[in-house]
């Protein structure tokens, strides 16, 4: 059983379109980041940059104690190796692979990330900053749509680094992308949109989340509010 701590963000998405896929034993624990629960220290035990997601594996390959796992690249690599699917045991996909799952974690997260701070939810509408992240989130878009050119998924089969990035371009309108510039982005878009498991994965996003949006000052407070002295409160 493996207990994934989840609330309905793009990385949260990643662990459930995987977890769908494989239909490994999973529960639910969510954790409403509107509301603070990041910050409660049960959750920090396991999750100490207080971010969702984060999964608990309570039946690791090596037969030990309970192993709990931070960070969406790291949970991805980890149920990997533990069920053997979606990472290549040969080198060189395994190896696209992984560059393409850090590529994500470090490119196309963040900056479609400070996209949608700056567009969305930023109190201050900065010309600039809107500018800055959407040309940035453009640039990646294009650099995802060239290499798509010769290939269905990014490494080839579907695979980990696929599961990364596609929650990342499910918000395309809200980043100010518009896919039918990118064709080949565009045709896998849609293919991984069309996977039983990433409907059912999206699916249980709606239940436990009907409305994912920031409603009023304190959740924005907590959300982007945050600091280092804020992290000694709780």
């Amino acid at each position: 059983m493996i207990d994934l701590y989840y609330w309905t963000t793009p990385n949260g998405h990643k662990i459930t379109m995987f977890l769908e896929e494989t239909g490994l034993e999973y529960k639910i624990i969510p954790v409403n980041i509107s509301k603070g629960e990041q910050f409660s220290p049960d959750f920090l035990k396991i999750a100490p940059n207080n971010r969702i997601p984060a999964i608990v594996d309570h039946d690791p390959i090596d037969k030990g104690e309970p192993i709990s796992i931070f960070e969406s690249g790291a949970i991805l690599h980890y149920l990997a190796n533990k069920t053997g699917q979606f990472l290549s045991s040969d080198l060189r996909i395994r190896t696209e692979t992984l560059q393409w799952l850090y590529w994500q974690m470090a490119g196309l997260g963040p900056m479609a990330g400070q996209n949608h701070h700056f567009s969305q939810y930023a109190t201050e509408k900065i010309p600039y900053a809107i500018e800055r992240y959407r040309n940035e989130t453009n640039r990646l878009y294009g650099v995802l749509n060239k290499h798509l050119e010769d290939r269905v998924y990014i490494a080839g089969h579907y695979s980990i680094a696929d599961m990364a990035c596609y929650p990342w371009i499910v918000s395309h309108e809200k980043q100010g992308q518009n896919l039918e510039d990118f064709p080949n982005l565009y045709r896998w878009y849609e293919l991984i949109k069309a996977r039983p498991a990433t409907i059912r994965a999206y699916e249980i996003a709606r239940e436990i989340n009907p409305s994912p949006t920031v409603h009023d000052e304190e959740a924005r407070k907590i959300l982007f509010g945050q600091t280092a002295k804020s992290l000694n409160k709780h």
